[in-house]
């Protein structure tokens, strides 16, 4: 059974509990969605996008507000849900593969666990790498002219999503100095424009939001996007920046990078970990069947639009989107690597930052 049929599958379980879905009524009521990131980066206008619509589509028609808990790169606020139990429909939380990845590495700071919080929706997304103007000028499809420059990073962690840009960039044999601290991928951003950064990216939906428009004005080189996958598991362009060659790509056409051997499968699989099903909204330990099944029926709802595609691609990026037990699979695959391709990276932690996964 596809992903798509798992979701459909738990959205009409899901809309023929009328009575069931009846007795949540969340009228009067205000709804947080929490994102354990600043306000500047791509979780937040995910869930500033998705939170009217869902307030739409709610029984009651409740408020929805997005509040911000930044910290740890993510790891402050994921502990914090952790701790949060029998939701009543009034709390949503927010993942990224920031969230995620300090979970696979097995991160002493984590404590909190993927399988206690319930997924009502999952949706994928990618990123695109951009250089500033003057080393943009020298890139040619590939790395080869850009390996004697020092760049520098703004990064959340060694153990969060850049992970994924870190490795792709040592791979092309670049000199990337990552600057360790920031409180989400906006911040990084704010430091490409204020010169304090040479290199950056951003996730699909804040490249859109601002970065691309620095490439529009001529004070950013766009690089190259993650990519996204096919039906076969194939790295593709990613559809919402066509144009833009994938990581992949000029990989083949670097000196030295290569898309095969133990480097380039521990990346794809972080990649895949950490974008195809990177965002995700859990309800708390222990909420009620009554409350995940209204969930889960007010995002289908959301989902079934018939402008929703268009609006989504223009904000968030052309990605599908996963509800019910199509979340629940989409979580799996995003809390799950390789003990090989985690070796890998633990190791390459060690060597490249001095990071030591206890």
């Amino acid at each position: 059974m596809t992903i798509k049929t798992l979701a459909a599958s738990a959205a009409a379980i899901a809309l023929m509990t009328g009575p069931t879905l009846a007795e949540v009524d969340l009228s009067g009521k205000t709804v947080e969605w929490v994102i354990p990131f600043s306000e500047t980066g791509g979780s937040a206008k995910w869930a500033n996008f998705f939170a009217p619509l869902l307030s739409q589509e709610l029984p009651g028609n409740p408020t929805v507000v997005v509040k911000f808990m930044p910290g740890a790169g993510s790891t402050k606020g994921a502990n914090w849900f952790q701790e949060q139990e029998d939701g009543d429909g009034t709390l949503l939380f927010g993942t990224s593969g920031s969230t995620q990845f300090p979970y696979l590495l097995d991160d002493p700071r984590v404590r909190y666990e993927y399988a206690d919080w319930v997924p009502v929706m999952a949706s994928g997304t990618g990123g695109v790498a951009y250089l500033n103007p003057t080393d943009g000028a020298k890139f040619d499809g590939s790395a080869n002219n850009l390996k004697d420059i020092d760049f520098i990073f703004g990064s959340q962690g060694a153990t969060r999503l850049d992970i994924v840009p870190l490795l792709a960039w040592e791979m092309l044999g670049m000199n990337v100095e990552p600057v360790f601290g920031i409180k989400g991928r906006g911040d990084g951003r704010l430091m490409f424009e204020r010169g304090e950064a040479t290199i950056d990216y951003q996730t699909s939906s804040s490249y859109i939001g601002a970065s691309a428009d620095l490439v529009e004005q001529g004070k950013a080189v766009a690089m190259m996007t993650w990519g996204a996958l096919d039906e076969d598991g194939n790295i593709v362009r990613d559809p919402t920046f066509p144009d833009i060659p994938t990581f992949k790509e000029v990989c083949e056409a670097t000196e030295g990078c290569e898309t095969s051997g133990e480097a380039w499968d521990s990346w794809k699989a972080f990649f895949v970990a950490g974008f195809p099903s990177q965002k995700i909204a859990f309800l708390p330990k222990g909420t009620s069947q009554e409350v995940t099944d209204t969930y889960v029926a007010a995002f289908e709802a959301v989902r079934s639009h018939p402008d929703f595609a268009k609006i989504s691609a223009k904000q968030v990026g052309q990605y599908p989107m996963f509800v019910g037990a199509g979340a629940a699979k989409a979580t799996k695959e995003a809390t799950t690597v390789s003990d090989g391709a985690k070796a890998y990276v633990i190791n390459w932690l060690k060597e490249a930052y001095g990071v030591t996964i206890n």
